[in-house]
Formats: structure tokens, C-alpha cells, sequence
């Protein structure tokens, strides 16, 4: 079923469309005059991918997902920690990538990990008395050069398979059972997928905040992929960079949606999932305005008590780690720093950054 946009009622939503529009050229120019920005982005990954998680249902822990990003794990990873770990793989091909490079086909297609096939079928047709040839079907015909060849590749798979390739063609392919409890057969993703990229075209018109809400919930309504529904959330980051809004990184766009109660971004009504979606936005950004000046305190903090130290220290690798991490273990350190753990050790503790796990056998450190 098609999504329709319909009326919109502007009065309604002209107050939530004016923060979050206000919100998130806030946030852009925090980010991109900071000087922590760079880390700000890439801890947005981390907390965006588990709070996508929890907003689909299930719970990851952020420390493991750290973790398990450095290759680090302390325990075999599950099938959510890996899931959330592609949604920080999605953001930063996102991120180096064009403004708008996702919101396409192409880009959709490789994020989901969707190969686009350009099927070449070739059918048995008799000529008469001149023998079996084989036609093309399908959109083979790029160019006629390229036709030819296809046509003589297929023809020649066909004299050395012989009439058992072509009887194996007519018939119909089987259905896995296994496979029907992983995919519907019957869920067109290519048919879908053109009909959100069709959408994102009518709302050209409309403010990006706006055009962005409307986009999600399309989203949430045509459920394009069976098995990649977080996608939708990095579409629309990228979408909001595509048009200029929020210029200097990727929107962590879910931390804002799980800050909203399920039954506002679950409502029948579509002007209250708008207004859900808006105010998403607003506290998205401005929880990252409230995450840069907590950063921004916490380098001066420990540049300060890096000041003074030789040119070969280690200590600003250790700053810099940290700033891009939620949270780092001694060994992430090490690696980072190309020292050995108990130099980590050491460094960690010149720094004096709060320990965050509590335990004795595994501890690691971060700026929250």
C-alpha cells in the first residue's frame, strides 16, 4: 500500500517544525566551530546504534559494542551486538559518502547489502529448421554491444550444459522452509523501496524538518527491507545533511525517538507521530549540545594535566582515544598509543579518568 502524504495540518505542527529547525542549526554549528567535534561524531555512532536497538526492542550494552568494534571482545557476540555494530559500519560509509549518497537506490541497495542484479535469461526459441537459439529477456540491453556478447556467453552455456540447463530453466524453483522463516517471498523490497524514493521527491517543497518526520514515518509505514529496519534512521540523517540542515555530521536521530514515549511514535494519528517525530529531533540536538560542552570540559581538563609532559608522551594519544570513545580499556589504549597495557595503565592513571565498570578483572575508563 502506498504511503500518501495528504493534508498536513500546518498549525499543529508550525511549532515543533520552528524548535526543531532552530534546534538543529544549533547543533550544527556547535559541532562544526567545536573542537571536540570530530570526537562528538564519532561517539554519536556508538549511542545512536544502541539506542536504534532500543527503540526496535532489544538491549545492547554499550560497552560491549565498543568493544567489539576495536576487536576487542570479552565474550562471544551476539546477533544484537552484531546487528548494532552494522549500524556504526552504516553511519560511517554514510558519513564518507556525499551528502545524499543514501537517500538513492544505489546507496540503499549497498547499505542493506542488497546486490542489484541485471537479469539475463535466456529462453529456448526454435528457429525452424536452423535449430534452438537462445533469446534474452530482461534488461540486457545496456547498449547493443553489450547484447551481443551477453547473447553469444549464453548461447555458448547452452550447447555445453545441453537440453538438461534448459528443461532445469522451465521449471519453477523451489521453496526453502528455512528460508520463509527469514524472508517473505512475497515482500517486494525493490517496489518498496521505489516507493520511498519516490516520496523523499514529493517532499522538496516542504521545511526539512518536516519533509525528514514525513520521511520516517513513510519509513515506518512501507517498511522497505524485512530484515534492516534500522536503515530508515540513517536515511534520514543523511537526508537532513543532504539538504543542508544538519551539515557537519550524521544526526543522531535516535537518541532523540527514544526519549519519546512508544505511544506518541506509535499513535493512529499521523499529525501526533509527526509531532512525535519533530520533538525527536529538538531533544536529539539538545542532547548533543549538552554532550559537546560536557567534552569540551573534560579535554581542557586533561590537556591540562597533559601540559608540561615530554614531546614523545603518550598522554594526548590517550586524549584523543578518549574523546572518540565512550568508553576505552587498557588495551585500547595500548594499541592506540603502541605501548604495552601497564604503560595504558599508567597513563590512565596520570589522567585520572573515572573507571566505569566496577570490576576488578576488567575495568575501563570513559567520559560520560
Amino acid at each position: 500500500m502506498p504511503y500518501e502524504i495528504g493534508k498536513i495540518n500546518h498549525e499543529i505542527l508550525l511549532r515543533p517544525i520552528a524548535a526543531a529547525e532552530d534546534a538543529l542549526a544549533r547543533l550544527d554549528e556547535r559541532v562544526a566551530r567545536s573542537e571536540v567535534g570530530s570526537g562528538f561524531a564519532a561517539r554519536a555512532d556508538f549511542f545512536e546504534s544502541v539506542s536504534s536497538m532500543w527503540v526496535a526492542g532489544e538491549l545492547v550494552h554499550l560497552e560491549d559494542l565498543v568493544l567489539h568494534d576495536a576487536q576487542m571482545d570479552i565474550r562471544a557476540p551476539s546477533h544484537e551486538l552484531v546487528i548494532a555494530h552494522r549500524i556504526v559500519r552504516a553511519r560511517r560509509r554514510v558519513s564518507r559518502n556525499n551528502p545524499g549518497w543514501a537517500v538513492s537506490r544505489s546507496g540503499i541497495m549497498a547499505l542493506a547489502g542488497v546486490a542489484e542484479e541485471i537479469s539475463v535469461e535466456a529462453e529456448p526459441v526454435d528457429r525452424g529448421g536452423e535449430g534452438v537459439e537462445l533469446e534474452l529477456v530482461g534488461d540486457a540491453a545496456l547498449s547493443p554491444e553489450l547484447a551481443e556478447i551477453d547473447e553469444v556467453l549464453a548461447r555458448t552455456q547452452w550447447l555445453v550444459d545441453g537440453d538438461a540447463a534448459v528443461e532445469q530453466r522451465k521449471r519453477e524453483p523451489e521453496i526453502n522452509v528455512g528460508e520463509l522463516l527469514i524472508r517473505d517471498p512475497d515482500w517486494d523490497e525493490g517496489e518498496r523501496i521505489g516507493e520511498w524514493l519516490e516520496l523523499a521527491k514529493q517532499l522538496e517543497r516542504l521545511p526539512t524538518t518536516l519533509a525528514a518526520s514525513v520521511l520516517w514515518d513513510g519509513w515506518e509505514h512501507l517498511e522497505p527491507l524485512q530484515r534492516q529496519h534500522w536503515l530508515g534512521q540513517v536515511l534520514v540523517s543523511d537526508f537532513l545533511r543532504a539538504r543542508g540542515k544538519v551539515r557537519s555530521h550524521l544526526l543522531a536521530y535516535a537518541v532523540g525517538l527514544r526519549e519519546i514515549p512508544r505511544e506518541r511514535r506509535r499513535a493512529r494519528d499521523r499529525t501526533t507521530r509527526l509531532v512525535a517525530y519533530l520533538d525527536a529531533m529538538s531533544a536529539a540536538a539538545g542532547m548533543g549540545i549538552k554532550d559537546i560542552d560536557r567534552l569540551t570540559l573534560a579535554k581542557r581538563q586533561l590537556e591540562r594535566k597533559a601540559s608540561g609532559r615530554r614531546t614523545t608522551s603518550s598522554l594526548p594519544v590517550a586524549v584523543d582515544l578518549l574523546m572518540s570513545r565512550p568508553i576505552v580499556s587498557a588495551h585500547m589504549v595500548a594499541k592506540a598509543a603502541k605501548i604495552s597495557p601497564r604503560g595504558a595503565l599508567n597513563l590512565v592513571s596520570d589522567l585520572g579518568v573515572r573507571e566505569l565498570t566496577g570490576r576488578g578483572r576488567y575495568r575501563a575508563w570513559g567520559v560520560l
